[in-house]
């Protein structure tokens, strides 16, 4: 089946609560009906049908469906007349629904459930014929009603009272939206297109069903082999998409219609500004057709437009002039009323530049800063574009070139620093300039001998101590993570501990930032733990004071801190955390470098197709937005996951690209130093070149020694016990674990030293410590490696239980292929009646009682359990009981 194909079929998901509570009212004996209320289009008809199947799959149960229409409702009965058997004599009321009745009940007590969509357009007989059908046992109702719809009192009686399950249903939220894309789609779906979608569609399933159908039809969503991504601003619509609209948008008074206009282009929009325009009970109807929303925030109260496509649809129809018209009169507005909100310079800026072309310089270099505030940089980057040339500062230009930067086109950015730094005549307009400059060198183009050298030279020439310090600190942030930690955590020993004591508050958040990522490096991770959150709470408390984006960016250090200190789940809990914080704010630099996090933190779990997932997000993200140091790294990633997934063809086609734009700079491009190689090493233990994956793993190890990164060096040596040379590395982690706080070296090194004995015991011992800290797949192959010892010494209960215990660890690896868990032997499965008595066991039942419930005698069901027992490796209830405490365990079924 084709992506296109997939997509159409939209099954139903994320309504379990709501199908769980249909079950429970459908299960009393009581029960007359389910009304299911929402919105249009949030998926009230899907839901219905769904409830209608599981209905008729009852013994006893007839189903039928109705669609009320206004058409329908001019004739009495007209929408359920195909439900009255003919020859029923309807001219006496009362007795023609009795013989209704009778009829549809017939000699067999015929049950029906009846399902009728739109149920507030019903006709006023229908609606009495249901009633009493209803009231009578004959019928059970599932029944659909728009929000926001006039609900006459003989409706009412169809949708009110103790038997009727009433199941309100509300747009969609994010999570719930990745999962219905995701089932559809067939694969994950980056954080970004997720969130377009969900903001495009307002988390109605009709327009993001169409959102995504045109999108797929345009070729604007495409499947890079692992992720759906959006390759353009915003998804397409569709003509039924344009249709639906403007349908809805048809229903408002034309009275009102400038009101829509209004927040078309400028919502939010005051509440005093709106009644301009329309009355408070006109403005209340419109929020009670669904079509605006009411915000009231403290004092003020602003409106909105209900649904993010309303205001596309009414933009694509508008007239040019009448855009410019009313974009104007709101720019007077709210000058008239004083502009006193931060917000409103910026908003009559953009009014202005929009309607004419031009507005106030003076306005346009406030509206800018306001925008950078913002990190709305295409915003920045048109109002600056505006601005006459005249009007430029070193300030603006500076503005101007960050704009750039953040977007990812360092070499305009580039060229504008370079001109801001020739224009500027002190060495206090000069050294922000610097700073922004290198980090663009750094961090966007990935010039590190370039970014150094522009750092260097600028430093020389600052006469202020002060500002010659602040370039050092920003040498060693750049040091920190181009491969020189140590180096770099020795020159931000200039860093002050208080940030109110800096002359420079953006390199202060840099250098704290790397600082805490260098940390970690050099085996400091608790200490990195504590520097992470303190600059974290610096930065929040900073608000405004700074142009860096939000201080979640802070909290990226956390993620690798939190990791290498051996607390691998909280890692995981940061990184999704800080991704939805920054996915809110937009700011998709830092984002890039959470997703690096992220998949390392998969990556030393094991659980390869998340890892996979991140580090292609992160390829996706760095092509988008031209982020040259971060590509290796995910590329890197993404062939070391597929490579242990045995996607060998994947593997290698990263590893073609990587070695193809692999930057050449003087210094590093990577903060994990000798990382680089991983894709390389296990290609090749993959195709079955252990010796030489060991080789190319000894030489990165030996690099990161070099460079004092001992965090990298841990990593590598690990991987090449995990190969089959662990007397090569043992003593080595042991001396590294000395080295590092927290719990995740010392269990590498507890790994290697088991692995290198070959001691079964300690094997599993070992197993145990790595899954408690989350490292799955090496505690998967601690015990595999265990039941392969176990054997060779004639242990075959403790072999098969070692080879349980590694299955139960490896189901979490997302099928992780290793040289370690080839030694796993296909566990004897149980039957399908040893799996039932082995669950009840497990469960506390006795053997009378397992007796009882199979109709065996107690001593066949004993001997089922011998026979359990010897397949699994164990020899008691309470080992069982622990074995079945593990979900899906691959090895205990056929």
């Amino acid at each position: 089946m084709g992506a296109r194909d997939q997509a159409s079929l939209w099954p139903l998901v994320s309504r379990d609560g709501e199908l769980e509570a249909f079950a429970r009212a459908w299960s009393e004996p009581r029960f007359q009906g389910v009304v299911i209320i929402g919105p249009a289009g949030v998926g009230k008809s899907r839901l219905a049908l769904e409830c209608l199947a599981r209905a008729a799959d009852g013994k006893g149960w007839k189903a039928a469906r109705v669609t009320a229409s206004a058409t329908a409702a001019t004739v009495p009965l007209g929408a359920i007349a195909h439900l009255i058997p003919s020859g029923v004599d309807l001219s006496d009321p009362v007795k023609g629904f009795a013989a209704v009745t009778r009829a549809l009940s017939g000699p067999q007590q015929q049950r029906w459930v009846v399902l009728v969509d739109d149920l507030h357009l019903l006709d006023a007989a229908s609606i009495m014929l249901l009633r009493q059908l209803m009231d009578s046992g004959v019928v059970r109702l599932i029944g659909t009603v728009r929000t926001g719809e006039p609900l006459n009192e003989t409706v009412r009686v169809l949708t009110t009272g103790d038997a009727i399950c009433r199941i309100e249903l509300a747009e969609l939220d994010q999570s719930r939206v990745e999962r219905v894309l995701r089932t559809a789609l067939g694969a994950p779906i980056g954080q970004h297109t997720l969130t377009e979608l969900h903001a495009a569609s307002g988390g109605n399933l009709l327009y993001l069903h169409e959102l995504v159908q045109g999108a797929l039809a345009a070729e604007t969503l495409a499947f890079d082999g692992e992720l759906w991504e959006l390759n353009s601003d915003r998804p397409a619509e569709t003509p039924k998409l344009v249709e639906l609209i403007g349908a809805r948008l048809a229903a408002a008074d034309q009275a009102v219609w400038p009101v829509l206009e209004l927040l078309a282009l400028c919502a939010p929009v005051s509440l005093t500004d709106a009644q301009d325009l329309a009355s408070l009970e006109a403005l209340a109807d419109l929020e009670q057709a669904g079509l605006i929303q009411i915000i009231t925030d403290r004092r003020r109260t602003t409106l909105a437009l209900a649904h993010p496509l309303y205001g596309e649809s009414l933009r694509n129809t508008m007239p040019r002039p009448r855009q410019c018209a009313i974009l104007l009169e709101q720019a007077a507005r709210v000058q008239a009323h004083g502009a006193r909100r931060r917000d409103d310079l910026l908003q009559i800026a953009t009014w202005q530049l929009n309607s004419i072309g031009t507005a106030d310089p003076h306005l346009l270099i406030q509206a800018a800063a306001l925008a950078r505030h913002a990190h709305d940089y295409s915003r920045v980057i048109s109002l600056l574009e505006a601005l006459p040339d005249q009007y430029h500062t070193t300030t603006t230009r500076l503005l101007y070139g960050e704009a750039f930067m953040e977007i990812g086109k360092w070499q305009q950015a580039e060229s504008i620093f370079a001109e801001a730094y020739r224009k500027a005549n002190t060495d206090e307009e000069r050294l922000p300039i610097i700073i922004s400059r290198t980090f663009s060198l750094f961090w966007i183009a990935a010039e590190t001998g370039r970014a150094l050298k522009v750092n260097e030279v600028a430093r020389e020439e600052m006469k202020n101590p002060k500002n010659r310090r602040v370039l050092t600190v920003n040498e060693g942030a750049m040091r920190c993570v181009a491969g020189e930690p140590v180096q770099g955590l020795a020159l931000l020993a200039e860093l002050e501990s208080n940030i109110d004591q800096v002359s420079d508050v953006t390199s202060w958040l840099i250098g704290a930032g790397m600082k805490s990522t260098a940390l970690p490096m050099t085996g400091r991770s608790a200490e990195a733990i504590k520097e992470s959150e303190r600059s974290y709470l610096h930065h929040a408390r900073l608000k405004d004071s700074t142009l860096l984006p939000p201080p979640a960016v802070q909290l990226n250090s956390l993620i690798y801190a939190l990791l290498e200190n051996g607390q691998i789940g909280r890692a995981r809990e940061v990184a999704r955390q800080v991704i939805n914080d920054l996915v809110a704010a937009r700011a998709t630099f830092p984002r890039i470098w959470t997703t690096v996090h992220l998949g390392r933190v998969e990556l030393t779990a094991g659980h390869l197709s998340d890892a996979y997932r991140w580090y292609a997000e992160t390829a996706f993200l760095a092509r988008a937005h031209h982020q040259a140091r971060a590509l290796p790294l995910a590329l890197v990633g993404m062939a070391t996951a597929a490579a242990l997934l045995g996607r060998l063809d994947a593997a290698g086609n990263y590893l073609h690209e990587y070695n193809k734009i692999k930057t050449k700079t003087s210094g590093g491009f990577t903060p994990f130093v000798g990382e680089e190689c991983l894709g390389q090493a296990w290609v090749l233990a993959a195709r079955g070149d252990t010796r030489g994956a060991c080789q190319v793993l000894a030489q990165a190890a030996a690099a990161a020694r070099k460079a004092s990164h001992v965090a990298s060096e841990t990593f590598l040596l690990t991987d090449i016990a995990r190969l089959g040379n662990p007397q090569e590395v043992a003593s080595r982690l042991a001396e590294l674990a000395q080295m590092c706080d927290g719990s995740l070296a010392p269990a590498r090194a507890h790994f290697a030293a088991a692995l290198a004995g070959s001691d079964p015991e300690q094997l599993e011992a070992s197993s145990r410590e790595l899954k408690s800290l989350g490292v799955d797949l090496c505690a998967a192959e601690a015990s595999a490696a265990a039941s392969a010892l176990w054997r060779k010494l004639g242990e075959t209960r403790r072999a098969t239980a070692a080879e349980n215990q590694a299955n139960i660890f490896w189901k979490d690896c997302q099928g992780a292929r290793t040289p370690l868990l080839a030694n796993i032997e296909s566990a004897n499965p149980l039957s399908s009646r040893e799996r039932e008595i082995a669950l009840m066991a497990s469960g506390g039942a006795s053997s009378k009682e397992i007796a009882a419930q199979f109709t065996l005698s107690v001593r066949t069901v004993d001997n089922h359990l011998q026979r359990i027992y010897a397949k699994l490796g164990i020899r008691t209830r309470r080992e069982l009981a622990s074995i079945f405490q593990e979900k899906t365990d691959p090895g205990l079924t056929e």
